[in-house]
């Protein structure tokens, strides 16, 4: 990097569609370091059902935030920001570019536009909501947090339960809607030149490549790593079980469903999760979309903008 203006790359898109390899294939050309956005990939142990890109294919470039926390830890998005900044500052000390590269929007926004105070909260309507959700459902949830803001209800999955109460209580304590205090908030980063591509593929194709790293995911033994996670002690509730990867092979073992149907069951959710990602990050008019192999195109772009 010759420039002395503070950059930062941003390398979004749904999953499955190759954000990890061309994170390192820019890290090669612009000397960059990787940080990974990616909710499941910060814990250790899980390594099949959240697809993490293993040490011998890193290429040498360095990453950040991957194994860094114990199964028991939620692992939250201002979390995720405070952790991030601090690769960002490290990685510019080294005279490097950072560059984030992962699917959850959510984690995105909270480092460049910042996130509410987290002591907005009421232990009280928490746990009544919780307890809603375990009598009632968690879509009765998500159907009155659609109606109260339906932008947000419409960024989260319908069994983001800990997202869904944490919204329902911010706006009980409030009277104002999660998306309202998103505005009125600081970013953990500032006087940057953030630079945004996004990776798109043709529906088929990414669907295709979906449904192809779920089975390789199958053939790796994610059956066998959720075996050997439970033996060592980690509980179903644990929140990492809660990745697309992990859902039905849970069900599986149970002798809830088949092993085909689990297979089936996380390609569908897997395909319907890559949707609500393009639908996010859509929204973002800052990113600048190419097909993963456009690399050239890619990469000139990037050097333009760091110019």
């Amino acid at each position: 990097m010759e420039s002395e203006e503070k950059s930062l790359l941003i390398i979004v898109g749904p999953t499955g569609v190759g954000k990890s390899a061309v994170a390192i294939r820019l890290a090669k050309v612009f000397s960059g370091e990787v940080i990974s956005c990616d909710s499941m990939q910060v814990y250790r142990g899980f390594d099949i059902g959240t697809d993490k890109i293993p040490r011998e294919e890193q290429e040498n470039i360095p990453h950040h935030l991957l194994d860094i926390l114990n199964y028991s830890v939620q692992f939250t998005a201002a979390e995720f920001a405070r952790r991030a900044a601090d690769a960002i500052a490290l990685i510019l000390e080294r005279n490097k570019l950072p560059i984030i590269a992962g699917g959850t929007g959510l984690y995105i926004k909270a480092l460049i536009d910042g996130l509410f105070p987290a002591d907005i909260k009421d232990l009280h309507i928490r746990k009544e909501l919780e307890g809603e959700a375990d009598t009632k459902g968690l879509e009765v949830l998500w159907k009155r947090l659609e109606r109260i803001d339906p932008g947000y209800a419409g960024q989260l999955g319908k069994n983001d339960r800990i997202r869904i109460i944490r919204a329902l209580e911010v706006y009980a304590a409030t009277r104002k809607p999660i998306s309202e205090h998103f505005l009125n908030t600081k970013p953990y980063i500032h006087d940057f030149n953030i630079i945004e591509i996004g990776l798109k593929l043709e529906r088929d194709e990414l669907y295709k490549r979906i449904e192809e790293r779920v089975e390789k995911m199958f053939e790796r033994g994610i059956v066998e790593e959720v075996k050997s996670l439970l033996e060592s002690g980690v509980k179903e509730s644990a929140p990492p079980f809660r990745a697309l990867g992990y859902k039905h092979v849970l069900r599986f073992l149970n002798k809830e469903i088949s092993l085909d149907d689990a297979i089936s069951m996380t390609k569908r959710e897997t395909r319907h999760y890559a949707k609500r990602q393009l639908t996010w990050f859509r929204k973002r008019k800052s990113i600048r979309w190419f097909a993963p192999h456009e690399f050239t195109e890619m990469s000139t772009y990037v050097g333009k903008k760091l110019e």
